[in-house]
């Protein structure tokens, strides 16, 4: 009715007075639309700045962290430094993404320090036309790094709803070449074996016979071993069929759900990945 009235009044001023009012409306007009430019340019200058706090703090993870512990293979240096970790963590822990430790995801499950992501990484010694099978995706980002650096990366985690998350989210990061499933690690991924390498970022009690057949020759397997706080990460290679075991590292993962403990429900002590 207002609007009605108001147009009525309008019809009824003089051509003279029409024209100050055309002005008026289109000028209105403009400093709406100037408005909406200045908050979008605002909303984009705060996403620079924080993808450049972020990008900064990769990198001082890689010289910080990862460099003068031993990392030196440069392409899993340049994997660290490319994926966003904050990413893979919770909006209210993206402050402590590139801190040197684990963090929680939700369901009782950890991301792995940054440390403990890139050591596993650089023992597998990956090549770009690698296959890999990854056992707990957990929020995704090992799954990420190991994209950076082979054709394929093929991910199996027990708690489908991670699963789901994981998968949206690396979908939303562009990793084409990153696959993931809701099931059970234990049993590996048959249907698309065998793999040049395969990564364990859960600790079962012992190796799974179903990965070790899964395994290439010549192929190498990184996989935490153990109970509780007596875990060893070992390092599997096979050669001529046989596989050849190597402690490396004292850790503490997440216990294997699934065949491995007759369980699909989280352990209830998930702890930090210490580093050595």
């Amino acid at each position: 009715m207002k609007l009605t009235m108001k147009r009525r009044k309008e019809k009824n001023l003089s051509p003279r007075e029409r024209g100050p009012m055309r002005i008026i409306k289109r000028m209105r007009r403009i400093c709406a639309w100037l408005v909406v430019a200045v908050l979008a340019v605002s909303g984009c200058q705060k996403q620079r700045e924080s993808a450049s706090k972020f990008a900064a703090a990769r990198q001082r993870m890689v010289e910080e962290q990862l460099r003068p512990r031993g990392i030196k293979d440069q392409k899993v240096l340049m994997a660290m430094a490319q994926v966003p970790r904050e990413e893979f963590v919770a909006t209210s822990l993206r402050g402590q993404a590139y801190s040197d430790q684990a963090l929680p995801i939700g369901h009782n499950q950890t991301i792995s320090q940054p440390f403990i992501v890139a050591f596993m990484t650089e023992e597998l010694h990956l090549h770009p036309s690698d296959r890999v099978l990854e056992v707990g995706t957990g929020s995704g980002y090992q799954t990420a790094v190991l994209a950076e650096l082979v054709k394929d990366v093929y991910s199996i985690e027990i708690l489908e709803p991670l699963a789901k998350e994981a998968s949206a989210r690396l979908a939303r990061l562009r990793y084409r070449n990153a696959h993931v499933k809701a099931g059970d690690g234990y049993k590996g991924w048959p249907e698309v074996a065998p793999f040049d390498a395969i990564i364990v970022s859960c600790a079962p009690d012992k190796v799974p016979q179903p990965l070790t057949q899964q395994l290439k020759e010549e192929g190498r397997m990184i996989i935490p071993v153990g109970s509780g706080i007596d875990q060893q990460l070992y390092l599997l290679e096979k050669k001529h069929g046989e596989l050849a075991q190597t402690a490396i590292l004292p850790v503490r993962f997440v216990p294997m759900m699934g065949e491995a403990t007759g369980t699909n429900e989280p352990g209830e002590s998930p702890s930090p990945q210490p580093s050595p």
